[in-house]
C-alpha cells in the first residue's frame, strides 16, 4: 500500500517538486498550503498520513504553532522545512516534537531518503491504530482549555501554565523552565508559586474526573503532563 505523505508548503514550486519525487519513491503525497488547513483536515480524519513535511514559514501560522497543536492530539512523524538555519530554530523545532528538521534549498531525493528512514523506525502498529485522544482540548483562540468536555474555571497564570504543560506532553520542564514561560512579566515571583499553582491545578482536574493524575511530579526535576 501506497504511505500517505502530507506535505504543508505554501510555496507551490517546492512542493510540486517534493510531490513528484515521492511519486516517483511510491508515496501518495498530498499538497495543502495553511497550517489552519492541514489541523482541520486531521483532526476530522479526512486524510490519514503517515508522514508530515511541515514548512515553518506558512502565511496563516507557523510551522512551530501546527506541531504543538497537532502533539495534543496526534504522534505523526513531522519533519520541518525551513528557509533559516539558526541552531536555536532546530533545537525549539525537534523540542516541541518534530522528528527532523531540513534546511531549504534541500535535495528532494535526500528529503524522501530521511521519510524512508523514520518510517522504518516506526512500530508496525503505528499507522493503523489510532492514538487514543487526549482528556484535554485547548482553544487558544478564546483562552480556553477544556478537560473531559467540561470548561476549566482557570486563573489567567493557571491557564498559562497548563497550556505550556499541554504543548510539550511527556516532557518534563523545570521550575525555572515553567516560571520563563508563564511568569515573564513577573520576574519577582518565586519559584514556589509554581507549585501552589500546580495544586490549584490538580484540584480544578480532579473536581471535574476524579480519576488519574495529569500532572507528574519528577523530584528534583520538575513537572510533566501525560501525553494521553
Amino acid at each position: 500500500m501506497r504511505k500517505t505523505i502530507l506535505i504543508v508548503e505554501d510555496e507551490l514550486a517546492i512542493a510540486e517538486t517534493l510531490a513528484y519525487a515521492l511519486r516517483t519513491e511510491g508515496f501518495d503525497p498530498h499538497h495543502l498550503t495553511l497550517g489552519e488547513h492541514a489541523l482541520q483536515a486531521l483532526r476530522a480524519n479526512d486524510i490519514a498520513p503517515e508522514m508530515i513535511v511541515l514548512d515553518v514559514g506558512l502565511p496563516d501560522i507557523n510551522g512551530f504553532e501546527v506541531c504543538r497543536r497537532l502533539r495534543q492530539f496526534s504522534d505523526i512523524p513531522v519533519i520541518f522545512l525551513t528557509a533559516r538555519s539558526d541552531e536555536i530554530d532546530r533545537v525549539v523545532g525537534l523540542e516541541i516534537g518534530a522528528d527532523d528538521y531540513v534546511i531549504k534549498p534541500f535535495s528532494p531525493r535526500e528529503l524522501v531518503a530521511r521519510i524512508r528512514v523514520i518510517l522504518r523506525r516506526l512500530p508496525a502498529a503505528t499507522s493503523a491504530s489510532p492514538a487514543p485522544a487526549s482528556p484535554f482540548e485547548l482553544r487558544e483562540q478564546e483562552a480556553r482549555i477544556l478537560f473531559h468536555g467540561r470548561r476549566l474555571d482557570l486563573t489567567r497564570y493557571e491557564y498559562l501554565l497548563l497550556k505550556v504543560l499541554l504543548e510539550h506532553p511527556g516532557h518534563v520542564l523545570s521550575r525555572s523552565q515553567l516560571m520563563d514561560r508563564v511568569w515573564s512579566d513577573a520576574p519577582e515571583t518565586l519559584e514556589r508559586t509554581v507549585d501552589a499553582h500546580i495544586k490549584s491545578l490538580r484540584a480544578k482536574l480532579r473536581a471535574v474526573h476524579e480519576e488519574g493524575e495529569p500532572i507528574q511530579t519528577h523530584r528534583g526535576m520538575g513537572y510533566s503532563i501525560a501525553s494521553r
